[in-house]
């Protein structure tokens, strides 16, 4: 996989394989990183059960695992750690690409560990967004995998990692960045025209914050990540763009794209007003339209789709890229199998 500026290399897209339509097809490789994880490899404790399977694995990653064999683990935390382990490696091994893996996950409501689900969509908007030269878009497509603490300020909203602001001022390297070689983060730097050139050293950091005021480019690089997530998935095209008010607008559709963003939705669905706390908190409002209306079911083909995201009550932002596959009225996926 090659953009002429390589982001995000802890997601491991180096490990992964394409098929021909650009999906994205899970590798040894792939699996065996996995298997390096810090909950996963064996402390000098550890039992030869553990150790053998460990040992066994790196050897063929995909070699059935038996329910006996994670019974002979002698630590109960070890365990549970490989039961979800492999859990996760049986859900990948069984799709023949990761984007038809996530898809399963949302369309199913398979329950799988959040933090593995998070690196898969990481993984995956690595790939869409292989020829991507625009920092400003990487950097709000973050807030599809990492939870986002919003500073608002006077005409700004700024979105700063959540992870990042609470490691401010420790001066400790996560065992990934040291193998990686990366640098601690030490500041965060609000994203701009002057700095946009330094995201792609620093994007394993996630420390550049961004501001998704309305009218601002943060706001308007979501609504083209959410673009091109459509796209990737879902082969459908749609055109998505920032709104600041809603006037007299047909609210035929719409889609949440966090919990608190659905909550609004249903409440502007049911015939309120909005009060100034909610329209305060109501941080992203997009139009989507779809290039082809025959993509969509028949009652609401043609209309406009509102995509809504909204801050919670401690000002975090939260996205569900999953609600973009499950949420919008497309004909195809009308019924889900």
């Amino acid at each position: 996989m090659s953009g002429s500026r390589d982001f995000w290399l802890a997601c491991g897209h180096h490990l992964l394989d394409r098929d021909a339509a650009g999906n994205l097809l899970v590798t040894d490789e792939f699996l065996k990183a996995y298997l390096a994880r810090a909950e996963i490899v064996p402390p000098l404790e550890a039992c030869p059960a553990e150790r053998q399977l460990h040992d066994a694995l790196f050897g063929d990653p995909r070699q059935s695992v038996s329910v006996s064999q994670i019974a002979a683990i002698a630590d109960a935390d070890a365990r549970e750690n490989w039961q979800v382990m492999i859990g996760w490696r049986d859900h990948l091994v069984k799709y023949r690409t990761l984007e038809a893996a996530y898809l399963a996950i949302v369309r199913r409501n398979i329950k799988l560990p959040h933090a593995f689900i998070g690196h898969l969509i990481q993984a995956i908007l690595r790939n869409a967004l292989d020829d991507c030269h625009d920092a400003f878009m990487l950097r709000a497509a973050e807030m599809f995998f990492r939870p986002q603490r919003l500073a608002m300020q006077e005409a700004s909203i700024v979105a700063i990692d959540e992870e990042t602001e609470s490691l401010l001022g420790r001066p400790t390297q996560s065992p990934l960045e040291a193998l990686l070689g990366l640098p601690s983060t030490t500041e965060i730097d609000m994203l701009s025209d002057a700095n946009a050139g330094s995201y792609w050293q620093r994007s394993d950091r996630f420390d550049m914050a961004l501001d998704i005021a309305a009218g601002q480019r943060g706001l308007a690089a979501l609504g083209n990540v959410v673009t091109r997530w459509i796209s990737h998935l879902l082969a459908i095209d749609v055109a998505v763009e920032p709104v600041a008010e809603l006037h007299n607008t047909p609210w035929s559709w719409y889609v949440g794209l966090d919990s608190e963003g659905t909550r609004i939705g249903d409440f502007i669905w049911n015939g309120n007003d909005l009060d100034d706390v909610t329209r305060a908190k109501l941080v992203g409002l997009f139009r989507l339209t779809f290039l082809d209306p025959a993509d969509m079911i028949e009652k609401v083909r043609g209309e406009p789709v509102y995509i809504l995201a909204a801050a919670t009550a401690d000002d975090m932002l939260r996205l569900k890229p999953q609600n973009l596959v499950t949420g919008l009225p497309i004909r195809q996926t009308e019924v889900v199998n």
